[in-house]
């Protein structure tokens, strides 16, 4: 077995371990990134949060790379659900952490997206290896203390790294190496089947035509996404109690769901369902909300769906990921530094995630379980735009508020406690 060593391993190039990546690289360390598929690859989950775009996208140097792109605008979000039969929305521009130039976000090709932030940590300097499978972690004692993989001829490998960071997902072969149990809440159980359609779909009034649109019906709810060059994602989210209508004949099951939504049906009424290519097929998905009872061991970090996962409705998917891998990359790097003991440092990052995980769980429960309409308090639009925390990188045009993070003023590492 071939052996390497390096400062950081990261296993897994989506959002989360592409931007971890690149963050420690940035300070210099030496970074090995580990993908399972060649990119480009197709994801769902497109539609992205002015968090991600103006602050963590900033941070590492590719908002103008994502606006020479088509992938339409996304000035807020658009709902039918709750009291009232009209769907109402809310604009990003409504929060103050939230200047003219950063009040919006983008319905993503994660195709394109996921490659453009894998192909900035290469340029950051992270050897990424790619078709490359992992297969477990290294542990001495108590520490972990590497990554073992296997590349696309079969020949094993093994990188020794003071830390690695675990950004393979809901799927995960490594998450139990980092200990405790994966919890799951029942309450957003249950299955996701979706497809794309192409020209003739109908949008939105303006100035909501690029919003993702969220419909509730008897059977679960819709997301409703415009995508490039007229194309549409759309999904239905069932409870699990309709499962076995999704198991025979997707493609019925799919029309039978889009009829028992007059909303959908009508947006959908002058479209052709895309049937070949990568977005030709109707894949269904598990939905469902867990979290990892560990989030991090002495020499391992795990971050985006590796570390928890929520339930779609308010897109906070890729924000999770890019963030989680943010806080993860300023709490190694601050131990790097030799800035923070690890205890610290990882508790720091442990603290900040379950926060942000917390309350945006916190908010769909209250959504699914009440179902009222939403007015447009600041503290609500903040949290969808993936704000709320308060963390000067994410709102870059916005305050910095009092118990915000305390950050160096690169963005990359925690501030000791003497410098604060």
């Amino acid at each position: 077995m071939s052996a390497e060593a390096f400062d950081v391993v990261v296993a897994g190039g989506g959002p989360a371990g592409s931007t971890a990546a690149s963050l420690v690289a940035m300070q210099g360390h030496r970074v090995l990134l580990v993908e399972k598929e060649v990119l480009p690859r197709y994801r769902v989950g497109e539609s992205l949060l002015p968090a991600t775009v103006h602050g963590v996208c900033g941070l590492l140097g590719v908002t103008d790379e994502l606006a020479a792109t088509d992938f339409p605008v996304k000035r807020g979000a658009t709902f039918q659900w709750g009291g009232r039969p009209e769907p109402w929305s809310f604009s990003f521009e409504a929060s103050s952490r939230l200047t003219g130039p950063t009040s919006f976000a983008y319905q993503a090709d994660r195709t394109r997206f996921d490659e453009i932030l894998l192909n900035n940590a290469k340029r950051k300097g992270v050897v990424v290896r790619e078709g490359c499978s992992v297969t477990a972690v290294v542990e001495e004692g108590d520490r972990v203390t590497g990554l073992r993989y296997t590349d696309s001829d079969g020949g094993e490998h093994e990188a020794g790294a003071r830390y690695v960071i675990d950004a393979t997902g809901r799927e995960s072969p490594l998450f139990s190496g980092a200990g405790g149990t994966r919890d799951r809440t029942d309450s957003f159980r249950g299955l996701a089947l979706s497809g794309y359609f192409g020209n003739g779909c109908k949008r939105l009034p303006e100035p909501h035509a690029g919003d993702g649109l969220s419909v509730a019906f008897d059977g679960g709810w819709f997301w409703y996404v415009p995508l490039f060059r007229g194309l549409t994602s759309v999904g239905a989210v069932v409870r699990p109690e309709r499962a076995e209508q999704l198991q025979d004949d997707r493609e019925e099951a799919f029309k039978a769901l889009i009829a028992e939504c007059p909303t959908v049906s009508d947006l959908l009424s002058e479209g052709m369902r895309v049937t070949a290519g990568k977005y030709g097929q109707l894949r269904i998905s598990e939905d469902y909300a867990y979290r990892r009872t560990a989030f991090w061991r002495p020499g391992m970090v795990l971050v985006g769906d590796a570390a928890c996962s929520l339930d779609p409705l308010f897109s906070s998917g890729v924000h999770l990921a890019t963030y989680s891998a943010l806080l993860a990359a300023r709490s190694i790097n601050s131990v790097l530094a030799g800035d923070l003991d690890e205890k610290t440092a990882l508790t720091e990052f442990e603290t900040r995630y379950r926060r942000e995980f917390g309350a945006f769980s916190d908010l769909l429960t209250a959504f699914h379980r009440a179902g009222d309409e939403y007015p447009e308090p600041e503290s609500f639009v903040d949290l969808a735009a993936g704000v709320s925390s308060g963390d000067a990188v994410l709102a870059p045009g916005g305050p910095v508020l009092p118990g915000g993070p305390a950050v160096s003023p690169d963005g990359l590492k925690w501030l000791p406690e003497a410098a604060r």
